[in-house]
C-alpha cells in the first residue's frame, strides 16, 4: 500500500473534521439560518466522505481485487477484507448517502440531519481512520 497516499488522505480527512467542528453551531436552528456555515459544513462533509472513499479504493486496489461498483460498496468491501468492522462500514455507507444528497440535490438538504451528523457522527470518520491506520501497521 502507498502509505504516503493514505496518510495524506487521512490528514485531509482530519482537516475537514476540524473545520466541521469549528463551524458547527450550538443548534440546528442556527445552522438553518447561516448559509455560510451550511456551505462550509456541507463541502467539508463531502470532502471527508470522498477522502474515506479514496483511501478505501486504494486499499482494495492494492489487494488486486475487483473495485466495488458504488462508493458505499467500498466500505462493505473493506469490511469483507476485515480492514474495517461491519459497524463502521454501515456508518460510512450512510455518510455516502448524505454526500450524494449534498452533491446532487443541494436544495433539498435537511439541515436537521446535517446538524445531527455534525454533533453525533464525527467519530464514525475517526473510527474509520483508526481502523485504516491499524491495517497499515499490520501490512508493514
Amino acid at each position: 500500500m502507498d502509505e504516503d497516499l493514505i496518510l495524506s488522505k487521512l490528514e485531509s480527512l482530519s482537516r475537514c473534521l476540524a473545520r466541521i467542528e469549528e463551524k458547527t453551531p450550538a443548534t440546528a436552528e442556527e445552522l438553518k439560518a447561516d448559509f455560510d456555515r451550511q456551505d462550509i459544513i456541507s463541502v467539508n462533509l463531502e470532502r471527508a466522505v470522498q477522502a474515506c472513499v479514496d483511501v478505501g479504493m486504494h486499499v482494495i486496489s492494492q489487494r488486486n481485487l475487483l473495485l466495488p461498483d458504488s462508493m458505499a460498496g467500498t466500505f462493505l468491501s473493506l469490511a469483507t477484507l476485515s480492514v474495517i468492522d461491519k459497524q463502521t462500514a454501515v456508518a460510512m455507507g450512510k455518510a455516502v448517502g448524505f454526500r450524494n444528497t449534498a452533491v446532487h440535490a443541494y436544495r433539498v438538504i435537511n439541515w436537521d440531519i446535517v446538524f445531527s451528523i455534525c454533533t453525533k457522527q464525527m467519530d464514525d470518520f475517526r473510527t474509520f481512520a483508526r481502523q485504516i491506520m491499524a491495517a497499515l501497521e499490520e501490512h508493514k
